[in-house]
């Protein structure tokens, strides 16, 4: 794994290297075959990073946008990672609407969805069971509890290493979120962290031992590349090596 670690000044600063590093990612990726792939992240740290993404010209025909987790809601709901996405972003641009791959959550069964899901991916990537997908970029986030996508500390979600993607659990409210191996077989994680309720968790992750049950950002070690970008007040005190 290769690991990079970016303080910006502050939380516009960080949004502003995130939208140049995914706008060059997207190029690069682009030069070398016909399509990209994109998984975002929910929360407020990336809302702003969509509503600039929104003002840039990109090929979206060629782009295509997944999400790494997703709240048990339906997509119109306040609390969706989907809804946030398209209404900062994805309603604003001329992307088709068979590029955007939202997770099914208007069921009654999540884990039924998440095998639905995993389905669609294999389909999309072509890939046979026991092989793992390979996304161009990931964007994940991490809460003070030092939990990413949908992967909350010691909840069973950690310790999915068969599926692509599973069934999360917060305070008992379901969520499907993308697997360990999903994650980590990326080739680009690019992390967004903000704010100094991060410090903690963060000095966690990044020391050389730990328990990633507990922080479970730490099982994050993609094939590919890592990069955090930090504001300076999540990176205040924080040991980077």
């Amino acid at each position: 794994m290769s690991r990079t670690v970016e303080v910006l000044p502050d939380k516009t600063a960080l949004v502003a290297r995130a939208e140049d590093l995914i706008g060059d990612r997207i190029t690069q990726t682009l030069s070398q075959r016909d399509y990209c792939t994109i998984a975002l992240a929910g929360g407020s740290t990336p809302k702003p990073l969509y509503e600039a993404l929104a003002r840039r010209d990109l090929p979206w025909e060629k782009i295509h946008i997944f999400w790494g987790d997703e709240r048990y809601v339906p997509p119109t709901h306040p609390d969706s990672n989907e809804n946030m996405a398209r209404t900062a972003w994805l309603n604003h641009v001329p992307i088709p609407p068979a590029n955007i791959h939202a997770m099914p959550t208007q069921g009654e069964d999540p884990q039924a969805d998440a095998d639905r899901h995993e389905a669609q991916l294999r389909e999309f990537f072509q890939t046979a069971p026991g092989t793992v997908p390979r996304f161009d970029i990931i964007l994940l986030g991490m809460g003070d509890d030092g939990h990413t996508a949908s992967l909350f500390p010691h909840t069973a979600a950690l310790g999915v290493g068969d599926r692509l993607i599973t069934v999360g659990n917060k305070d008992g409210q379901p969520r499907l979120t993308f697997t360990v191996p999903l994650l980590n077989h990326a080739r680009l994680i690019l992390f967004l962290v903000a704010g100094a309720s991060k410090q903690t968790a963060l000095n966690a992750v990044f020391a050389p031992e730990g328990d990633a049950q507990q922080y479970p950002s730490r099982l994050i070690q993609p094939e590919g590349e890592a990069r955090w970008l930090l504001d300076q007040a999540a990176a205040a005190g924080v040991a980077i090596a």
